[in-house]
């Protein structure tokens, strides 16, 4: 049978305006949407000629509309993967470009202009320009193949419904355009720059020396007060609506579009531990709950290669998974590889000058021109650079519109970024080369060599070995450790170039018989070079060495236990902190006299009896969820200015960015803070009678929301999934009409809630940010676990649908899948190939 590419659909176009109209009545129309939106899904079988291709490619899908893609050589496959890539997910590929390149008012209007501003102000631009011309010829020739093949599905398809009801008409895909998605993707890699960010807020409101104990480094390791002596030096208060405002644009920007996280659990057995004799990889990517996933899954092959696992909608190849010879996969190291720098401004006639070692140098400027949907007229902006990097002062702009919008700028404090993703790099040379390795040694060759740009624990194995290496760029400072932003105008603070990747730690077959990586300090505290100062809580990485350690004949099984895990070791922490005698007994002396008395002592009783699994029936984890939840405001609030200040909702965001005070005030470090008092009293409060009011605080949220008897507490009535779309996400920043239309798509599009086990201490991660709400945020959004001693070793499952048309029966299938903990088989025999793989679109080149 052969089909005439979207034909029937191609016939018509619907009017921007009357989809927003129809919009308002959705809940009574779902089935005209439908309608419109399955006429614009391309066919899955049958066959298409597609102009571009050599010879033949197949295009197989499971029952999860998981593809594997066939070709006769490579060049054919890469072409074939950049048409299937925009088939399942174009509108995902195009905000991810225009994300890159800072365009996005071009979709949805001055809403996200400054976030266009802010974006095109880190020159992301010359980042991408600097990655794609230092690649090899061979990289950007499948750049350009897999380019012409997502032009070839543009000129045969309609436009996805999504950016057809914005009225919005994509460019041609160029091949720098998937250097611009790869770097989306690994700018959230590095969170130092909104680290440094939220700290200059709350040093607004903190002084230096108090501020050491909101920024802990480690458990074990000492306070950083040194480091925030470099603030003292430094008025902040010349700057102070300045660094606000562009805290509100950042943090916005962050979490709709950059996604900076904390991400992801590996590791790696080796036979001598497991049943079979052969080695295990399992990893998870801990990222935004997004509505399509982030990750596609995609198995690819021809004479050259074949591989299977995950991939990016917008860049080709695999960036993780299994060749039929190793497996590899990756968590992020927590690399402290930006700095922001204070730079002393002063504006002349002629331009912008900083001061740097007693001279006043001028800033190097360029224009950069936004076009903006519903305006006619281009904005223009002049944005800085001084010798340290951007000056991010140039987000701010001349009328504020809204809360997130900043205020104009003062030009006496600038604040610049320094990062390290801007050197040349061959980062995408050697993710094509890895796909390619035939064993572990031959991996280590490209990741100890040339992974320079992406800061990350690659864990690898083949059928007898297993490794770790670490990849990146690591700053060589002159001086300070660069957790706190530095004086830029001295120079002392000044990068001295990077760590020489033969020092990056490794390790091949270790002792101990395996290996993982959970974003935790992977170094000893005395490692002579520092690689971040914003490791994540050692939780997880400690519940995978007990479980590995303590399993009997480790197994495919036991990784699929481990990465559906919901135990947390944190809740030992928890219950000393609340559960020694002599707080017990003081906090009991503070609750007598409350009405909530009995309902204290029970809460202490589920606490003493929990098991410490964050299970969505579970009182016990209900409690903990509920205490750490309140916590925040009776600890913080009053130094910081309120629940409403800008310094409290940064602390805030901090506690999922790295090992946070929120969870070392609860140590016996913490005991010690000044922080356990509140300033608003003439009276020194003492640790307990905090601890007590957080206690009342945590069972009024408990019975307000599960009712009186703690027995009937859950946490999953609390702690919850839902699967959001970025329209849906951007709708608070949209005008009326806009918001209205999309909110009430937003049944179409999303999916949920559903209760949520785990929190962010668990290996099943499901993140959420004490003292804002429940909802969870980050979760694992693949899984993949490759058993060499398996006939077929590679498994896994994607956290959300393959394609992103909500008429598709591939859109939320996935949801199930990853709420169930179930996993998909990615055969790589012919007959199991043959068994999997039930619907088959041929695309056969133009004679």
């Amino acid at each position: 049978m052969r089909i005439r590419p979207f034909a029937r659909f191609s016939r018509y176009k619907i009017p921007a305006v009357l989809i927003v109209v129809l919009c308002f009545t959705i809940c009574s129309c779902a089935p005209l949407l439908n309608t419109a939106f399955n006429n614009s899904l391309p066919p899955l079988e049958g066959e298409q000629t597609v102009t571009g291709l050599s010879q033949k490619v197949t295009v197989k899908r499971d029952n999860m509309g998981i593809p594997l893609i066939e070709a006769a050589n490579m060049e054919d496959l890469i072409f074939a993967s950049g048409y299937v890539s925009a088939y399942d997910r174009f509108a995902q590929m195009e905000g991810f470009r225009l994300v890159g390149q800072g365009r996005l008012s071009e979709l949805l209007g001055d809403a996200t202009l400054e976030m266009d501003i802010y974006l095109r102000s880190l020159n992301l631009n010359q980042v991408a320009q600097t990655l794609y011309m230092s690649g090899s010829p061979d990289l950007q020739h499948k750049l350009k193949l897999y380019s012409d093949g997502v032009n070839a599905y543009l000129a045969n398809a309609p436009l996805p419904m999504t950016l057809k009801m914005a009225g919005y008409k994509p460019e041609p895909w160029k091949p720098i355009d998937s250097v611009y998605v790869f770097i989306v993707l690994t700018l959230g890699l590095g969170q130092n720059l909104h680290e440094e960010i939220n700290m200059l807020n709350i040093a607004q409101a903190v002084e230096p020396e108090k501020l050491a104990w909101l920024f802990p480094i480690y458990p074990d390791e000492p306070l950083p007060f040194e480091e925030m002596k470099k603030l003292a030096v430094v008025d902040l208060k010349t700057a102070a609506n300045d660094i606000e405002h562009l805290s509100r644009i950042a943090s916005v920007t962050n979490r709709l579009l950059i996604h900076e996280t904390a991400a992801s659990n590996n590791w790696v057995v080796s036979g001598k531990l497991t049943q079979s004799g052969k080695p295990i990889f399992a990893n998870d990517t801990h990222l935004p709950l997004t509505m399509p996933s982030i990750w596609q899954m995609v198995h690819l092959k021809c004479p050259e290669i074949e591989g299977a696992g995950i991939a990016i909608a917008g860049v080709p190849g695999i960036v993780a998974g299994y060749n039929g010879h190793t497996a590899v996969g990756m968590t992020m190291v927590m690399a402290d590889n930006q700095d922001l720098f204070l730079e002393k401004l002063k504006q002349e006639p002629d331009g912008l000058y900083y001061l740097y070692k007693d001279k006043w140098i001028k800033a190097t400027s360029r224009q950069e021109t936004f076009r903006v949907k519903g305006q006619k007229t281009p904005v223009t902006r002049t944005l800085y650079e001084t010798k340290h990097g951007a000056l991010l002062n140039n987000v701010l702009t001349d009328k504020p519109r809204h809360e997130l919008v900043p205020m104009p700028v003062n030009q006496s404090l600038g604040i610049a970024l320094s990062w390290a993703g801007k050197e040349p790099d061959h980062t995408m040379d050697s993710f094509f080369n890895i796909m390619q390795a035939k064993s572990v040694d031959e991996v280590l060759k490209f990741t100890g060599r040339d992974t320079s740009v992406i800061p990350l624990n690659m864990v690898m194995a083949d059928k007898n070995d297993i490794a770790w290496q670490v990849t990146g760029r690591f700053p060589l400072r002159k001086k300070g450790r660069g957790l706190c932003p530095s004086p830029g105008w001295t120079g002392e603070y000044d990068w001295n170039g990077f760590l020489d990747p033969s020092l990056h730690p490794s390790v091949k077959n270790p002792a101990k018989g395996y290996v993982g990586t959970a974003n935790h300090r992977t170094v000893p505290a005395d490692f002579p070079y520092i690689l971040s100062s914003s490791w994540y809580y050692p939780d997880r990485a400690e519940r995978i060495a007990q479980m590995i350690e303590g399993a009997k004949g480790y197994s495919a099984e036991t990784a699929k236990a481990m990465q559906l895990d919901v135990y947390s070791p944190f809740v030992k922490v928890l219950k000393t902190a609340l559960l020694e005698e002599k707080t017990l007994q003081e906090m009991r002396s503070i609750w007598q006299n409350s009405e909530k008395n009995q309902t204290a002592e029970n809460a202490m009783a589920l606490l003493r009896d929990f098991d410490g699994y964050m299970r969505t029936d579970s009182a016990g984890a209900a409690f903990c969820g509920a205490f750490m939840f309140s916590l925040p405001k009776n600890l913080f609030a009053d130094e910081l200015g309120g629940t409403d200040s800008r310094a409290y909702e940064s602390l805030l965001e901090t506690f999922l960015l790295a090992y946070s005070s929120l969870h070392d005030h609860l140590t016996d470090r913490g005991k010690n803070s000044p922080f356990w008092d509140n300033v608003n009293t003439p009276a020194k409060e003492e640790r307990s009678l905090i601890l007590a009011q957080t206690v009342l605080d945590a069972i009024g949220i408990l019975e307000k929301r599960c009712g009186k008897d703690p027995e009937k507490w859950q946490w999953g009535k609390l702690h919850t999934y839902t699967w959001q779309t970025d329209a849906t996400k951007f709708s608070d920043y949209m005008g009326f009409v806009e918001k209205r239309a999309l909110k009430s798509l937003s049944g179409y599009f999303d999916r949920g809630p559903y209760p949520a086990a785990g929190d962010h201490t668990t290996l099943n991660v499901t993140g959420y940010y004490p003292g804002k709400n429940f909802d969870v945020w980050l979760i694992p959004e693949m899984r993949l676990i490759a058993d060499f001693g398996s006939d077929e070793p590679l498994i896994g499952i994607n956290s959300s649908g393959q394609s992103d048309n909500p008429s598709s029966p591939y859109y939320d299938d996935g949801i199930t899948a990853f709420r169930e903990g179930k996993y998909q088989k990615f055969p790589f025999k012919e007959e199991n190939v043959k068994a999997q793989y039930t619907k088959t679109l041929t695309l056969l080149p133009k004679q």
